[in-house]
């Protein structure tokens, strides 16, 4: 391998891995207490917001999710710097959530020791945008 030895590869791979596994892990546990509360808020919504309780119960669902895909963001962001791939709480956070919506604006980029990184983190915020898409799908589908 030119720039990157095989050990750094297996070690962007493993680290990379575990912060997928532990962001799915996450993702799964929200959405589960979402799931297991959704008959409540719904009738909690009903009881308050009358015709807009439908409107307001999906509000409240996308805010919850995107606290969910927040919380994964930050976690990237740990990982960056607890790895030193990038320095700085901020531009942690920025390159965390550039790279997990898959926006990828390139103004801050990794080194080619930790670049894997980047489309592990990219990869991750597909899948779990998909799994929240379709998590909204059902949510809407049960509204009705």
């Amino acid at each position: 391998m030119d720039e990157v030895g095989t050990g750094l590869l297996i070690k962007q791979l493993f680290i990379g891995s575990m912060v997928i596994a532990a962001t799915v892990a996450i993702h799964a546990e929200m959405l589960a207490l979402m799931t297991k509360n959704s008959a409540r808020l719904m009738q909690l919504a009903r009881a308050h917001l009358r015709r807009f309780s439908e409107t307001g119960f999906i509000t409240v669902g996308v805010l919850y999710i995107l606290l969910a895909h927040t919380i994964e963001v930050w976690f990237w962001a740990f990982v960056l710097l607890a790895t030193g791939a990038v320095t700085g709480l901020e531009p942690a956070v920025y390159f965390s959530l550039v790279s997990f919506t898959t926006l990828g604006f390139g103004d801050i980029t990794l080194g080619t020791e930790w670049r894997l990184m980047s489309a592990l983190i990219g990869a991750n915020g597909f899948l779990l945008f998909g799994w929240s898409t379709a998590y909204m799908v059902e949510l809407i589908r049960r509204t009705s």
